[in-house]
């Protein structure tokens, strides 16, 4: 019985999970991870992929393809640009595993491309062609799909929304090298940011906040009424909101998910948001709906087996 693996890398361990061909996740399995190359290291891989393809009675000719995401640009070609966070020999990777899945069609796409065709395949957004996926985690990541198609950009680029200017005249520098980015502020290390210095500014100590990207205490001091910690995620939603409107102003989506870590506090901001781009956008775009993702942190594995079933159809 034909079946799709979809890979999500991470930087210590890899989570992949099996599917039916029509989209139905059947098993999952972690597998821990170091530098990802050499055959020791592929073996590993390979290994701990056909675990889990024989734990729900498939064989290795059963795999009809194989999607991968990695935290970095992938172009149009599938091609791997900058891995900043990892250690990947792609292509040795690519051979260990086509060895393995002899015949499954194989497919890189970038991670938060990946959360968004997941979504579009299995999530909240099944309903609509036309989206964009804005992941808040420790940056701030996205996946544009127009027509039912991701646009990742003649250079992998596509979806950089982390990196659109939200504020001139920042002083800090972004990771990116540039200024006044919108990972500066609605990243989980951004909200934090804004909350220790809006404490700062208003002579408060605020609540003690475990590590430099812990918004869960922000928004459990925003809940109990920390009028710091409001108005920190009051200045992360006008700008998210900002950057939703100069996206919109290119690809007019019908709606906007959001999604990540800090997703769990939407709760909190959702309808300020929604607020928020409503009041920076065009007129005729102040319809596209706000949304949160559905599929949590397995986004990425169901947005790589779809990345792999369309590759595995246009051959």
């Amino acid at each position: 019985m034909e079946c799709v693996l979809g890979i999500d890398i991470g930087g210590t361990s890899i989570k992949a999970g099996l599917f039916s061909v029509e989209g139905k996740l059947l098993a999952t399995e972690t597998i821990p991870t170091g530098k990802l190359e050499g055959e020791a290291a592929f073996g590993e891989v390979t290994t701990g992929l056909l675990r889990l393809v024989t734990s729900e009675g498939r064989e290795a000719s059963d795999v009809r393809a194989v999607g991968l995401d990695v935290p970095g640009p992938v172009d149009d070609q599938g091609r791997i640009g900058m891995l900043a966070n990892i250690t990947l020999d792609a292509d040795g990777l690519k051979d260990a595993i086509l060895r393995t899945f002899p015949g499954a069609a194989l497919a890189f796409i970038n991670d938060a491309n990946a959360a968004a065709l997941g979504e579009l395949w299995q999530g909240s957004a099944k309903d609509v062609s036309s989206f964009v996926m804005v992941t808040l985690g420790t940056g701030v990541g996205g996946g544009v799909v127009c027509g039912g198609r991701l646009v990742s950009g003649a250079f992998g680029a596509g979806g950089e929304i982390g990196h659109i200017t939200v504020r001139e005249g920042e002083e800090r520098v972004c990771g990116c090298g540039r200024r006044g980015c919108l990972e500066q502020y609605a990243s989980a290390k951004g909200i934090v940011y804004l909350y220790r210095k809006e404490c700062e500014d208003r002579g408060v100590e605020g609540v003690a906040v475990a590590h430099e990207t812990d918004t869960l205490a922000v928004f459990k001091a925003c809940r109990a009424g920390d009028e710091a910690a409001a108005a920190a995620i009051d200045t992360m939603v006008d700008r998210l909101g900002y950057a939703l409107a100069q996206i919109s102003c290119v690809v007019d989506p019908e709606c906007f998910l959001i999604g990540g870590g800090v997703a769990g506090g939407f709760d909190l901001f959702g309808e300020k948001l929604q607020d928020a781009f409503r009041g920076h956008c065009l007129k005729p775009s102040a319809g596209a709906e706000i949304r949160a993702c559905s599929l949590g942190n397995e986004a990425g594995m169901y947005g790589a087996a779809y990345s792999a079933l369309q590759v595995a159809q246009e051959a």
